[in-house]
């Protein structure tokens, strides 16, 4: 399961709801365009937080149906409802997804405890293989290299999706453990991560520059750090350019201007005004 895989973005209408001609064009997107190896769907990109177990539900059918088996697929299935995430794993499994991956649960200030006993009784109930979603500044879940191996103990977990800017950490958990995947989360880091030999990476950009962060992670494994680094320069450019302009609204009207129907974000999250379209055009001009 190495490799690039997208955080799926999602259309959505006016109305919320998901736009299913759109989801199955973006998904064509990364397959046949950006060539990414993989699909990590429901995650914050998707903007999974903001929806229902239906809709989440929709979004695996409609995904795993427009992908079948082109690349491998990754369902996002954390809720703070452990039920809803033995649920929604199920479902997924059912489905057919590679892996289930879980965002450690989030809000209340759960102990290490709890967090342990979320993904080992999700597993439980579920029959698949589990990759744990840290992102500790979303979470404020922060994980040591002891609790790491604590957690690694379960077969079932076979690895990390590591959305944290803490390279020593991630530089120990990679020599304590060879075996188990460990996949960057950070767009603008997947070079630095690339160095400490990291599996794979899963970013909401590669919906629109993922051909460059398959060209970075694998010129960094051949050893043509250069040439990999100017590439990540780019890169970062772009990424400064979407941040400043709004993240996933921006990402959806750069896939607008390449004829992809990216659709809305949902509310309360706002959509672009006229200025920032024009300037995600632009964006979309310059860098792609």
């Amino acid at each position: 399961m190495n490799g690039i895989y997208t955080a799926l973005i999602c259309s959505f209408d006016e109305k919320g709801k998901v736009n299913e001609a759109g989801l199955r064009e973006i998904v064509r997107h990364n397959i046949d365009v950006q060539q990414v190896d993989g699909l990590y769907v429901n995650g914050s990109s998707g903007e999974n937080f903001l929806m229902s177990a239906d809709q989440k539900k929709k979004v695996f059918e409609i995904v795993k149906d427009e992908a079948k088996n082109d690349v491998k697929l990754i369902a996002q299935i954390g809720a703070l409802d452990i039920d809803e995430a033995i649920e929604l794993g199920r479902f997924a499994t059912e489905l057919g997804y590679d892996a289930v991956s879980a965002v450690t649960p989030f809000y209340y200030r759960f102990d290490f405890d709890e967090v342990r006993d979320y993904y080992n009784t999700i597993l439980e109930q579920v029959d698949n293989k589990m990759i744990i979603y840290s992102i500790p500044a979303l979470t404020g879940v922060s994980m040591s290299l002891g609790q790491f191996a604590e957690l690694f103990e379960n077969e079932k977990i076979i690895g990390v999706k590591f959305t944290a800017p803490d390279f020593f950490l991630l530089e120990r958990i990679r020599h304590a453990f060879p075996d188990k995947l460990i996949f960057s989360g950070f767009d603008e880091m997947l070079l630095s991560a690339a160095v400490l030999d990291v599996d794979g990476a899963i970013g909401s950009t590669f919906n629109v520059n993922g051909r460059r962060a398959k060209q970075i992670f694998e010129l960094a494994q051949e050893g043509r750090i250069k040439e990999a680094r100017e590439i990540q320069k780019v890169t970062n450019d772009l990424i400064a350019d979407i941040l400043a302009n709004g993240l996933y609204q921006t990402i959806k009207e750069i896939l607008k201007s390449r004829g992809v129907d990216a659709g809305l974000c949902k509310k309360p999250m706002k959509n672009l005004d006229a200025d920032r379209v024009k300037k995600a055009q632009e964006i979309a001009k310059t860098y792609l």
